[in-house]
């Protein structure tokens, strides 16, 4: 997700999960609300919010959310009462904070297609967030990034960093010195 999507709280722990997807019109929070009561526990709520001007969650809803078995919310909007998710631990990705709460009015689909963060989200999707930002795995595409992840860190946790630089040098050598491109030294 684009870089305006961060974690409301610091330091964040990294939460991983199935997104239950809702949208919001401008100024509304009711389909965050039913949202709570209605994700399995375990998923990562993903928000795409009408607007910045008005909060769609505020300290209960993350404290119920959490009580709840949600994972996380990721909101492309704004929330209220951060110092209440913070100290419950409930990590929340988002817009930033606002003190000015939506209304409870439109009714609108769950786990519908939503865009968050310059994303398309769907229902079922792994999202992944830590302090670094947000990724989104299609739920068809999730057990092949899983192992291609594992086969990655499995590489770097076995190569020392004296390795990683004499492979790093040669790389780089390699691109400054390919077809033409060689530049003098400084």
């Amino acid at each position: 997700m684009d870089i305006g999507m961060r974690p409301l709280w610091q330091p964040v722990p990294r939460v991983a999960g199935p997104a239950f997807t809702v949208r919001c019109p401008p100024g509304d929070n009711l389909m965050l609300h039913a949202a709570i009561y209605r994700a399995a526990p375990g998923s990562v709520i993903v928000v795409e919010a009408g607007d910045t001007d008005y909060a769609v969650a505020g300290g209960n809803v993350c404290a119920v959310a959490q009580r709840r078995g949600i994972a996380a919310f990721v909101i492309d909007g704004v929330i209220r009462d951060i110092a209440e998710a913070r100290q419950l631990g409930f990590p929340v990705f988002a817009r930033g904070v606002i003190p000015i709460p939506g209304v409870k009015a439109a009714i609108t689909p769950l786990n519908e297609p939503v865009r968050c963060g310059g994303v398309t989200v769907w229902a079922g999707d792994i999202v992944v967030a830590d302090e670094e930002g947000i990724v989104v795995t299609p739920s068809e595409r999730a057990s092949q990034v899983l192992a291609d992840g594992q086969a990655k860190q499995a590489k770097e946790a076995a190569e020392d960093l004296d390795t990683w630089e004499t492979e790093h040098r040669a790389r780089i050598e390699q691109l400054l010195t390919a077809e033409g491109r060689e530049r003098p030294p400084a």
